[in-house]
Formats: structure tokens, C-alpha cells, sequence
């Protein structure tokens, strides 16, 4: 498209809304095609997210990245854009730009160094596009107009033939983010798959809370399930209630009043292992035979809250199960979640019946996108999010560009 003439006077093709991971993709790639490019940020730096994922050094793709990593209403709405632009893709991205990386495990590539190249990165692919970044900007309001939309903000109002809303969702708020995009999406007659906190910490009630006071801090490997959904990851204990990776990944399936299932050893037939135990040391304590699976903390807490015999040869067979059910059948109902504060993603958005799976172009309103964490499209723990970024991004940009 011709950029001979003042995008100020007669406005912009695209005007993008957030400056996130999706919203700076799409502005590279748009601009890059030939669109003259907005991208309006309300935080005082893009890429915040970015800035602070992965203990700083962002975790920016998984290997193994597939549809069957993502949750949504339409479970196949994320197959297009996850195959017209993959994980492959965006490494090669990363390597021409001379970023090292490794992966850490089961897929995850973080930077060697810190996130903020990932950052600097797609700011680069922006400059290159002459796609004009305004951070610190408040956005007021969206309307449709005769040649396209009109933002309004704090420093004055913007038009655009093409609005892209890319302000992910209302997770981490200290990091800029709001529902802005539900709104616009509301006000435009799009439908919303009520959103609510993922990848997010659990917490306990009072009473459970009182019985596991002591092990905050405390980690171990486990297999965690809910429902026919399991993740085998670490769980870690809070002072609020459980998090680690586990808990993050089935806080995405969990729903208020249900249960969660916990193994603590898993692979292990504690059952079997304390039967020997009380034959090979019947004078040891259950604290002490427990230790051989779980740390100690955990094994202390266990023989508490079973209340069993002082010597493990005292034991029943009866008294043996429920000792290695607490373990490994470990059935707890949390009281809630962190909520946003500390949501690593929202699960929920505007309805994929909503917009088209190749372009993100909203079916009833031409011109108007939604990409990223805003639309209903939430994928597991380890870098999945990110490529949902990457790929929604690219799609959406390259068809502004096509133009």
C-alpha cells in the first residue's frame, strides 16, 4: 500500500490495540506487506509480559506445540493459524536475529540471555515495517466510521481502515492488562466466552490451610488430575495453597466445587513398599518410612493426619492403604483460585464462531480482528501461549497486508 501521505491527516490502514506478543507480531508483519501501521500500547512499555515470562528469560515456544496444547469452545479453531505459522517458524525468527537459546524441558525454549531480545526483536521487525508505537496511551473508546474506525484516546483520536484488538486479557493487571478487548468485542455485538483466571495457583480454606500450614515451601513431583485430564509436573505447597506447574496446568480445567486428585509418588506402590517396611523395620516410624518417598516435611504431615500407631509394626493392613491413599490418591477440593493477580493467562474471550480461523477478521464486522489472549484460545503451561501469539499474530497481519 502507498505510504505517500501524512497517516496523522488521513489516517492509518491498520491501528493495532496492545503491544503485547500478538500485537507487535501482527504489526511487523502487516507493516512489512505494505500497511502504514498504529500500534497503540496503555502501558508505559510494550512487551511487559514478554519482559517478565520466564523468570526473565521468556519462554517464547515449545517444540512439541500441537492443537491438542490448547483449550477453547472450538477445539480446532487454532489449527490454521498454528500450521501457517509454527513453532519452526518463529525459531527461525529468533536464530536470524542471533538469539541463543535452550530448551529446559519437555519442549520449552527460553533464552540464554534474557527476554528482553525477544522484546527488541519484534520492535526491530516494527521498525523495519515503519509501524508507529505509542506507548502510555489511554484508550477511551472505539466506533466504526464510513472509511474504517476511530480510537479515542488521552492524546487525541486515531482512524484506521483496520482495527486489530490485541489487549490479551485481564490477567496480571500490574502488567497493563484489562478487558478492554471484552468490551470492544461487546460493543460490536460479538459474543464472549466468559472469561475467567488460568494457569493460576489454588487456594485452600481455612481448614485446610490450618492442617498443611507447615509445608509451605515444600515440593515434590506428582500427578495431578481432574476429572480424566492429568498432569504429571512439580506441585508446590504455598502459605495460600498449591501451586507449581501441575496445579498451574489443571487449574485450567478445574471448576469451583470439584475435586482434585493428587499422587505424590507416582510410579511408586507405597502400599507395597510400607508392607515391607513394617516386615524389614517394624520398629520405624511412619515419618520415617514415608521420608523414603515424599520429603520429610510432607512425610511428617501425612503420619499426623492418618493418626496411626507410633511403630509402622502396628500397623494394619487396612491402617498401610489409608496411609498410602493420603499419598497417592490424594482427593482435595480447593476454595478458589489467586484470580488474576497472579494468572499467568485468562481462559475465555470472544467466541471463535465469532471471527474467521485464517484471517481473525470478525465474521459480521469487515475490518475489525481480535488475535491473542483476548480471543477464546488458551493453551497449556510452557510456551504455548506464546505461540499462540506468534501464529494468530502473523495470520492476521499477513491478511492486512494482503490487502
Amino acid at each position: 500500500m502507498s505510504r505517500d501521505r501524512n497517516p496523522a491527516l488521513t489516517g492509518y490502514d491498520v491501528i493495532i490495540l496492545g503491544a503485547g506478543a500478538a500485537g507487535m507480531m501482527c504489526a511487523g508483519v502487516a507493516g512489512q506487506r505494505g500497511c502504514s501501521v498504529l500500534l497503540l500500547e496503555q502501558a508505559r512499555h510494550p512487551g511487559e509480559k514478554i519482559r517478565i515470562s520466564g523468570g526473565g528469560r521468556c519462554n517464547f515456544t515449545n517444540l512439541h506445540t500441537s492443537p491438542a496444547n490448547f483449550l477453547s469452545d472450538n477445539p480446532r479453531f487454532c489449527n490454521s493459524a498454528l500450521s501457517g505459522y509454527s513453532q519452526q517458524d518463529f525459531i527461525a525468527l529468533v536464530e536470524s536475529y542471533g538469539i541463543a537459546y535452550h530448551e529446559k524441558t519437555r519442549g520449552q525454549l527460553f533464552c540464554d540471555g534474557s527476554s528482553r531480545q525477544i522484546i527488541e526483536m519484534l520492535l526491530e521487525e516494527c521498525r523495519k515495517a515503519h509501524a508507529e508505537l505509542r506507548p502510555g496511551v489511554r484508550i477511551s473508546a472505539a466506533s466504526k466510521s464510513e472509511s474504517g474506525f476511530v480510537v479515542v484516546t488521552d492524546q487525541g483520536e486515531f482512524r484506521g481502515r483496520s482495527l486489530v484488538v490485541a489487549t490479551g486479557g485481564p490477567s496480571i493487571p500490574k502488567m497493563g492488562s484489562s478487558g478492554l478487548g471484552y468490551k470492544i468485542a461487546a460493543q460490536f455485538g460479538l459474543k464472549i466466552v466468559p472469561p475467567r483466571p488460568a494457569l493460576v495457583p489454588l487456594t485452600f480454606d481455612a481448614a485446610l490451610l490450618a492442617q498443611f500450614r507447615d509445608l509451605s515451601g515444600v515440593s515434590v513431583d506428582a500427578m495431578v488430575g481432574c476429572g480424566k485430564i492429568f498432569f504429571d509436573e512439580a506441585l508446590l505447597f504455598t502459605h495460600r495453597g498449591l501451586s507449581g506447574p501441575a496445579i498451574l496446568q489443571i487449574s485450567s480445567h478445574w471448576r469451583e466445587g470439584h475435586d482434585i486428585v493428587i499422587d505424590m509418588a507416582p510410579g511408586i506402590d507405597v502400599l507395597a513398599a510400607l508392607k515391607r517396611s513394617r516386615g524389614d523395620h517394624p520398629r520405624q516410624e511412619m515419618t520415617t518410612a514415608l521420608a523414603d518417598f515424599v520429603p520429610k516435611r510432607l512425610a511428617r504431615t501425612i503420619a499426623d493426619l492418618t493418626a496411626g500407631p507410633a511403630r509402622i509394626a502396628d500397623f494394619s493392613d487396612l491402617q498401610l492403604a489409608e496411609v498410602a491413599a493420603a499419598v497417592q490418591r490424594w482427593r482435595v477440593r480447593p476454595q478458589g483460585t489467586e484470580g488474576y493477580r497472579t494468572a499467568e493467562v485468562t481462559l475465555g474471550g470472544v467466541d471463535t464462531s465469532e471471527i474467521s480461523s485464517k484471517t481473525f477478521e470478525s465474521r459480521t464486522i469487515p475490518g475489525l480482528y481480535f488475535i491473542g489472549e483476548v480471543v477464546d484460545v488458551t493453551g497449556h503451561l510452557g510456551g504455548f501461549n506464546f505461540q499462540w501469539a506468534w501464529s494468530s499474530g502473523f495470520a492476521a497481519g499477513r491478511h492486512l497486508g494482503g490487502r
